[in-house]
């Protein structure tokens, strides 16, 4: 073995199987040969590199914003391994046309291991489910699972007919993801504080929340989770907000054990209320809104045990000046991937979970979810996708540090805890140029 061995990573923590393991790491060309006892004193974090769900690179079509190449340099940055990436682009990944542009797109440029999303239209629901949906399905694995916008959002992909949504979730056993906010209770708020509050077409940003409120949330939450308990959908909820559906999901699943139901968390809704918004303005503002300050508390709460099955960033670059107005007229969405982890670590150092728990939340469940069973885990034999931390050096965000191509952060000046010192992707470290693989 040691003629094939590409290289060893000494003397580290080892989060592995729900427990830490002081050794040093043996990989062979893109997997994991060995873990072997450690010899000397050990300090530095060696985890899976993260699976994030959940991110928009904008391309193609809105590449002034960022693109493939530089928020998949973003993510390894932050010691994110693998991306899912969402269907909201222009054109949207809506055809098998434009899911096959954009897999070229992925395959040329991403540094990261990768996997896409396919949304799902008033009018595109039998074709997805002929080609994609069904076991059989001849082009199954080109995709990671369906994506519903059951609320509107960036990229007009509103899809909220109650009789399609019933048909899609009886006839597929592929993921679907949901972006769970009701439109007509949206569409309520927002023409009633128009009426008492606006001002040439906007209402100050304090709205935004008020608009796509609890209310809004639960409703469609509800709806999906009933519809999946019925049916036997394999649902994923996006981006949970709210205590109310923490409280709902967990209640449905204590009755219903055997439903196929996870929930994902980002890193902006465990770290920010709208106690923020006086200080970060338009920059937090995003679909599903950042919320009270007990919605946050109930999310971290939650990190430490099953209400909470993922971290996804939502990771959705846009230029500042899209970000003028307020709660109707700045773009919802912020760039989060690079510092996500940090943001997830700084939560376990305040005690609301554990480092097992984290890899979990960020490695080991997404990739069980979307079937990447050589990935998310460190164990032999898996693929070599790593990050490696030193919790003795912190981490400032400045505008400096930035990746994304968008130039800027929610998180600029905030001081983390930790430091990312390595990233390794299919056995390659960040430093020499690794290449993403299709899932």
């Amino acid at each position: 073995m040691d003629s094939q061995v590409s290289s060893v990573i000494k003397n580290v923590r080892i989060v592995t199987d729900g427990r830490i393991v002081d050794g040093s790491l043996v990989i062979d060309g893109d997997r994991i040969a060995a873990i072997l006892p450690a010899d000397g004193p050990c300090t530095r974090i060696l985890m899976p590199g993260c699976v994030d769900a959940h991110v928009h690179f904008r391309e193609p079509g809105l590449t002034h914003k960022a693109d493939i190449a530089s928020e998949s340099r973003a993510a390894a940055a932050g010691g994110v391994t693998t991306v899912l990436d969402m269907p909201n682009v222009k054109p949207t990944t809506t055809s098998p046309e434009a899911l096959a542009e954009k897999h070229r797109l992925f395959q040329q440029k991403c540094v990261v291991n990768y996997g896409l999303w396919y949304g799902i239209t008033a009018d595109n629901i039998d074709e997805a489910i002929r080609l994609y949906g069904r076991d059989d399905s001849p082009l199954r694995d080109q995709i990671c699972g369906f994506k519903v916008f059951l609320g509107s959002s960036t990229g007009g992909m509103l899809m909220n007919d109650q009789a399609k949504l019933r048909h899609l979730f009886s006839s597929t056993r592929r993921v679907i993801g949901i972006h769970s906010e009701s439109e007509d209770i949206i569409a309520r708020n927002r023409e009633k504080y128009l009426a008492l509050y606006g001002y040439d077409g906007d209402l100050p940003l304090e709205f935004h929340p008020k608009i796509r409120d609890v209310e809004a949330c639960m409703a469609t939450t509800r709806m999906a989770v009933e519809l999946a308990v019925k049916t036997g959908a394999r649902l994923h909820v996006c981006h949970l907000t709210t205590q109310e559906e923490l409280e709902y999901i967990a209640r449905v699943k204590a009755q219903h054990p055997l439903a196929d139901i996870t929930t994902e968390v980002t890193p902006a809704h465990l770290t920010f209320s709208q106690e923020d918004y006086r200080r970060l303005g338009t920059r937090i503002k995003c679909n599903p809104a950042v919320k009270r300050v007990q919605d946050r508390d109930a999310l971290r709460a939650a990190l430490a045990n099953d209400s909470i099955f993922s971290i996804g960033t939502d990771h959705a670059p846009h230029l500042l000046s899209d970000k003028q107005g307020g709660a109707l007229r700045a773009a919802s969405g912020m760039p989060s991937i690079q510092f996500s982890l940090l943001s997830v670590l700084a939560l376990a150092d305040a005690g609301y979970l554990t480092l097992p728990r984290v890899a979990e939340l960020m490695a080991t469940h997404p990739a069980q979810r979307f079937g990447l069973i050589d990935r998310g885990e460190i164990a032999i034999g898996k693929k070599a996708d790593l990050v490696l931390i030193d919790p003795n050096e912190k981490t400032t965000v400045t505008r400096d540090s930035i990746v994304s191509k968008c130039g800027w952060s929610p998180f600029e000046g905030m001081t983390f805890g930790n430091r990312i010192v390595g990233t390794w992707v299919n056995g390659k470290p960040l430093s020499d140029s690794p290449e993403g693989e299709n899932l």
